[in-house]
C-alpha cells in the first residue's frame, strides 16, 4: 500500500465514521473511484481501531462511567455504587439492548453473504439519498428537549433496530441512529452522544470478526502500515467528533443532509457515464 493510499483510507474512515454520512459507505467508493486495490481486512481492522480509540479518548468520563456500571452489573459492588447517583447504570443498559439487534441481524447478514450482494455504487448513491433525507425530516421534526437521563428500554430498542439498516452500505450508522433518536424527541448533541457511546460495543465487535477473518485469511499483516493508519484515523476521527458537537451546538443537521444527497446524485451520474 503506498503511502498516499494509506493516507486517504485512514482520514476517510476517521472523519466519516462518526458524522451521519457512512464511513462504510465512503471506505467501498475510495478503491471505486481511485483504481487503487482493495485495502484488505487487516487494515480495515487497524482504522477501525484508532476510530474505537477517538471515541473512548473523547467521552473519556462517559466511558469511565459505563465501565464501573458495566463492573457494577456483574457484581462487583464498590463500581455499583460509585455510579449509583449518575446516569450510567441506566445508560450502560439501554447500550446493551440497543446493541442485541445488530449482533443479530449482523451475524445473519455475514454468514448469509448478502453483505456483499449490497457493496455496490447504487446501492450507495440510494441510501445516501433517502436516508439523507429521512435524517433532515426527523431533525425538523423532532423536539430538542430530552436528556439521555431519558434514555429508556423502548427508545433504546428502536435506535438498536434503526442501526440494523446501517448494515446496508450508504446508510451510515451515526446518521440512522441520530434520525431515530432525533425522531423519539432527543436534543441533537445528546442523539449524537449516544451514537457514538453506541459505536463502542459495535466497533469492538466488527473487529473481532475483522481479527478471526484475517486469521482465517493468513494474509500478511504489515503492522507499520497497520499502525499508521489507526494513528491516522484516530486523529481525524478526533477532530470530525468535536467538529460534530460543537456544529450541533448552533446549527442543525442540514449541512450533512446537503452532501449525502449531492454524494448520491454524483454517484448516479458516475454510474450513467460508466466511471464506475
Amino acid at each position: 500500500m503506498t503511502a498516499l493510499h494509506l493516507f486517504v483510507l485512514a482520514i476517510v474512515q476517521g472523519i466519516t465514521e462518526f458524522l451521519p454520512i457512512s464511513s462504510s459507505g465512503h471506505l467501498i467508493l475510495v478503491p471505486a473511484l481511485t483504481g487503487w486495490p482493495d485495502q484488505g481486512l487487516a487494515m480495515d481492522g487497524a482504522v477501525h481501531v484508532g476510530t474505537l480509540v477517538a471515541v473512548l479518548l473523547y467521552f473519556r468520563e462517559d466511558t469511565k462511567g459505563l465501565f464501573l456500571a458495566a463492573l457494577g452489573a456483574v457484581g462487583i459492588a464498590p463500581a455499583r455504587r460509585a455510579v449509583a447517583d449518575t446516569i450510567y447504570a441506566k445508560l450502560f443498559w439501554a447500550l446493551v439492548i440497543a446493541t442485541i439487534p445488530a449482533v443479530i441481524f449482523g451475524f445473519t447478514v455475514k454468514v448469509s453473504g448478502l453483505a456483499d450482494l449490497m457493496r455496490g455504487a447504487a446501492v450507495i448513491a440510494t441510501t445516501s439519498i433517502v436516508f439523507g433525507l429521512l435524517l433532515w425530516v426527523a431533525d425538523k421534526k423532532g423536539a430538542t428537549e430530552k436528556a439521555l437521563d431519558r434514555m429508556a428500554v423502548k427508545p433504546a430498542l428502536i435506535i438498536g433496530f434503526a442501526q440494523v439498516l446501517s448494515l446496508i452500505p450508504g446508510t451510515s450508522r451515526a446518521g440512522i441512529t441520530m434520525t431515530a433518536a432525533r425522531y423519539l424527541g432527543f436534543g441533537r448533541q445528546e442523539a449524537a452522544r449516544f451514537s457514538m457511546l453506541l459505536s463502542i460495543p459495535t466497533i469492538i465487535g466488527a473487529g473481532v470478526l475483522l481479527g478471526k477473518d484475517v486469521a482465517e485469511s493468513g494474509d500478511p499483516v504489515i503492522w507499520i502500515d497497520a499502525a499508521i493508519g489507526a494513528g491516522l484515523s484516530c486523529l481525524a476521527a478526533l477532530a470530525a467528533i468535536h467538529f460534530l458537537m460543537k456544529w450541533l451546538e448552533r446549527a442543525n443537521m442540514t449541512i450533512f443532509v446537503v452532501y449525502r444527497v449531492l454524494l448520491g446524485i454524483g454517484l448516479f451520474a458516475l454510474i450513467g457515464t460508466g466511471a464506475i
